[in-house]
């Protein structure tokens, strides 16, 4: 918008001014989306979460499963196809070694349901520290 200014002589001219309101008003409505966008760029631990009616992963031969087992008040862990249970105190050991020359990093996680979610959590926390990138939960299909 163009004013005008009239000066001591009595000649009016006018007055080339660049109106900066809407430039503000720009600049507040992008504000206002990014500080309502930054909270929901955060992740956490990736998980592929269990769906009952999924299809069906496609595994390899290749593919390491941690098999978390509930035997009474406690439950034990096995790594891979092996039969002997790994502590939780050594479980971050036992994954870097298993993982250490590996290029991907994926594991499948396959835990009895009476298992707490607290115990779950913890494993895949460990997982996590040991260099794991991604964990899928294994589960079963639904019956019809």
């Amino acid at each position: 918008m163009a004013m005008t200014n009239s000066s001591s002589n009595g000649q009016r001219g006018n007055l080339a001014e660049i109106n900066i309101t809407p430039l503000c008003d720009v600049l507040l409505v992008l504000l206002i989306i990014f500080m309502v966008t930054a909270p929901l760029l955060t992740q956490g631990i990736d998980v592929n979460l269990p769906q009952t009616k999924a299809k069906d992963v496609e595994r390899t031969k290749n593919d390491i499963i941690l098999t978390l087992r509930q035997t009474g008040e406690e439950y034990q862990i096995f790594i891979g196809d092996s039969t002997k249970p790994v502590g939780v105190a050594s479980l971050e050991q036992h994954l870097k070694n298993v993982f250490e020359e590996r290029d991907e990093k994926d594991l499948f996680l396959r835990a009895d349901r009476d298992i707490r979610y607290g115990e779950v959590a913890k494993v895949m926390a460990i997982a996590k520290l040991a260099g794991i990138r991604r964990i899928g939960m294994m589960t079963q299909p639904e019956e019809p």
